[in-house]
């Protein structure tokens, strides 16, 4: 985020003045993000176009673009996702309707105010897969095949035997 941007922002006035904002966030700050990350490497973007809506209430058009390291589900492995999305958020306080009549998400103001961090965090959520899975699913989980007899990686030529003390005290009862 650029030096001295607010955070939170006046909903409604922005949207008289059709006012339209660009920030930058630290992919590693997003707090509701942290847990799905490899790393906390990236950047995500975010455009807000304010304006008032035909319903009368304030209202933008969020965009957003990121490329977070998430942890494949299969391999467990980091890999890159590439997210591009948008959409237009409608701004309600509490005591207002539920937004039924709405063709837009609705989002919830403080006292006239948003973060547009929050806003910006909520859009890249609603945009990632609901289970991770990393694009090679030709190779993306599966451990080398090896055939009976063949050297296995890491040894020596000897067979380890797990349980081969078992076996001795097995055959000694």
């Amino acid at each position: 985020m650029a030096a001295g941007s607010p955070d939170l922002v006046d909903c409604v006035r922005l949207s008289t003045d059709l006012t339209e904002l660009d920030r930058e966030y630290e992919l590693g700050d997003l707090p509701r993000l942290k847990d799905v990350l490899a790393s906390p490497r990236g950047t995500l973007s975010a455009n807000f176009a304010f304006a008032i809506l035909p319903s009368g209430r304030p209202g933008a058009e969020v965009s957003i673009e990121a490329t977070p390291e998430l942890v494949c589900q299969r391999c467990m492995q980091g890999w890159g996702l590439a997210v591009t999305s948008g959409s237009e958020v409608e701004f309600a306080t509490s005591d207002e309707a539920d937004g039924a009549d709405s063709d837009r998400e609705l989002y919830r103001m403080n006292n006239g105010q948003v973060s547009l961090r929050d806003l910006a965090e909520e859009e890249l959520l609603l945009a990632l897969p609901q289970v991770f899975m990393c694009d090679t699913p030709d190779t993306c989980g599966r451990a080398p095949s090896y055939a009976i007899g063949d050297e296995m990686p890491g040894e020596t030529g000897d067979m380890r035997r797990p349980f081969s003390a078992l076996q001795d005290l097995l055959k000694k009862t």
